[in-house]
């Protein structure tokens, strides 16, 4: 396998290349069209890789990739999931190369979906490719790629429920987290969930003249302002009654196990450009970012914010809020949380509504199971040294549905790196991590079959 892979690798990559220069947007309706282009491109490379019923199931929303291999019926199956949608690329301002023109620098891909989530999902196409042009496959496969995750995969559950027998498997493989460092691999075995909000703010019934009327009423955005800042205490923990009740605590070898991971907080001070942390008191930065729930906003705006001065009292300030969740919260009992707090502090002469968008469940991987002993060793055959277990602060809201709908746990093994920049400007992808994910994944499969005989 090694010689095919090495022989092909130059093809592999002008392949993603071609697939980054889709902008596969899911969330501006103007970008349809090339979201299903994606959605066709995947297909025809899941044939081309030599599996078979590939197609695109159409949803309400963007179509589901599916195909699979079926080499026999007594050995395991592994489903792999992926997404082939992309983050809005804005501001554009702050590329430094063009987002949806994929560019090679310092032995890095540089582009929107470089390693969220299209460089990612594509090492398992080319690694089955490989796995099926050498020795064959050990387990049967089964391929998903949806084209909604990036806004919520609100279509994805109901597909899960009406093809329960068409992907019934023994796991579920994701590439969509991150490795301590290239030479620090890791293999997440946790995730938070999420609850996003939108809230509103409203004061008078049109905007008013600030000389006039300032002074004598409610401005939305002051009061916006200071709502937001009242969700957080002085040590850094939401205000919210309830939030944390659910929440449970992590023994202290727990939480010993997971300081095992090398952290270097200089160096991630200066990586961010940053002159100190900040944070819920009594954690680590790591904890803050992974074991901890937290609450933050997103996006705020209101009033006038074009070229020059405009002296008005808003008649509305919004904001976009995320609160991540870790397990026993659920985005339910969160939102609704949220809700009626934010309704309730709100001070009389304005009106506030809260809408709810997508959230997830948190997810934990058991370390105890055939599934994790497979990825580990995996990784010791690729990389010549066991993976660090780590918890992630983001959220794959699929996985806890999996559990839920198929029995079946996900195995989370990822292959970027937090500089990575995902959902920010210059997001990139090393070619080291390109590669090494397609040398390992089939480790994976060599040892799950071993293991579940």
């Amino acid at each position: 396998m090694t010689t095919y892979l090495e022989t092909n690798k130059q093809r592999f990559l002008d392949e993603l290349l071609e697939l980054l220069r889709i902008p596969s947007v899911s969330a501006d309706s103007s970008f349809k069209g090339d979201v299903r282009r994606a959605a066709e491109f995947v297909r025809d490379k899941l044939k081309e890789a030599g599996l078979d019923n590939a197609q695109l199931y159409e949803t309400p929303g963007h179509p589901i990739v599916y195909a699979e291999k079926i080499v026999d019926a007594n050995k395991p199956t592994v489903l792999v999931y992926g997404h082939y949608d992309v983050q809005p690329a804005d501001p554009y301002e702050l590329w430094n190369t063009p987002p949806f023109e994929p560019t090679i620098r310092n032995e890095r891909i540089y582009a929107r979906g470089a390693c969220d989530d299209k460089g990612q999902f594509y090492m398992h196409i080319k690694a089955i490719e490989a796995m099926m042009a050498t020795d064959g496959l050990p387990c049967n496969v089964k391929v998903m790629i949806e084209g909604e995750e990036e806004v919520g995969s609100d279509h994805l559950g109901l597909f899960v429920i009406e093809h329960r027998d068409m992907l019934k498997a023994d796991v579920v493989l994701v590439s969509d987290t991150s490795i301590i460092s290239n030479e620090t691999p890791s293999l997440e075995i946790g995730l938070r969930g999420l609850s996003y909000v939108e809230v509103q703010v409203t004061g008078a019934d049109r905007d008013l003249h600030s000389g006039v009327y300032g002074g004598g009423v409610a401005n939305p955005i002051n009061v916006l302002c200071e709502m937001i800042a009242s969700l957080h205490d002085e040590n850094g923990r939401v205000t919210i009654p309830g939030f944390y009740n659910n929440v449970t605590d992590l023994s202290d070898e727990e939480r010993a196990e997971l300081a095992k991971a090398p952290f270097n907080l200089t160096d991630y001070k200066r990586d961010l450009g940053i002159n100190d942390v900040r944070g819920e008191t009594g954690y680590s930065t790591n904890e803050r970012t992974s074991i901890r729930p937290t609450l933050d906003v997103n996006g705020i705006w209101g009033g006038y914010t074009g070229e020059g001065a405009k002296t008005v009292l808003p008649s509305k300030a919004s904001a976009k809020i995320s609160m991540r969740l870790v397990p026993n919260q659920t985005p339910d009992e969160i939102t609704d949380l949220f809700t009626n707090h934010f309704i309730d502090i709100a001070p009389k002469g304005v009106t506030v509504t809260v809408t709810a968008h997508h959230g997830g469940l948190p997810y934990v991987t058991p370390v105890d199971s055939i599934e994790f002993e497979a990825a580990s060793k995996a990784f010791e055959d690729a990389w010549g040294k066991k993976p660090i277990p780590t918890r992630g602060g983001g959220s794959i809201p699929i996985t806890a549905l999996f559990e839920q709908e198929l029995g079946i746990k996900s195995i989370l093994m990822g292959f970027g790196l937090d500089s990575d920049a995902l959902h920010s400007p210059n997001e990139s992808y090393g070619l080291f991590n390109f590669y090494k994910g397609i040398e390992t994944i089939p480790y994976f499969y060599k040892n799950y079959a071993e293991l579940k005989q």
